[in-house]
């Protein structure tokens, strides 16, 4: 069995997975880049996003940072990611559906329990 320490991490871990599919498919679209480099910017994207995530006092009980009601991005992060999850969140049905499913369900379900 799975102490809490080591679901919370399998979660931090799927959220970063995820988060850097969605980077990687904007960058692949928009700055006609190979699918497996990202440009500069949005390899800076991608690690701040990472360390972000590694940082996240609420991730036992949060499901996406879009959910959290504390923004720890700065403002100008913030709406570069906007900018790619608007994008790349409706396309991930056609690239990566199991993850788009599981962020459909997720987010579902923590709106239900609020």
């Amino acid at each position: 069995m799975k102490t809490q320490e080591q679901k919370i991490q399998q979660k931090r871990e799927k959220e970063q997975r995820v988060v850097k599919e969605m980077i990687s498919l904007y960058c692949r679209k928009n700055h006609n880049t190979r699918s497996d480099c990202l440009c500069p910017s949005c390899s800076e994207l991608s690690d701040y996003a990472h360390k972000r995530s590694e940082k996240c006092p609420f991730m036992e009980k949060k499901t996406f940072c879009a959910n959290c009601k504390v923004h720890c991005y700065k403002p100008e992060m913030r709406e570069r990611i906007r900018t790619v999850m608007r994008f790349s969140g409706p396309r991930m049905l056609l690239y990566h559906p199991c993850l788009a499913l599981w962020h459909l369900i997720c987010s579902r379900k923590e709106k239900r329990e609020t």
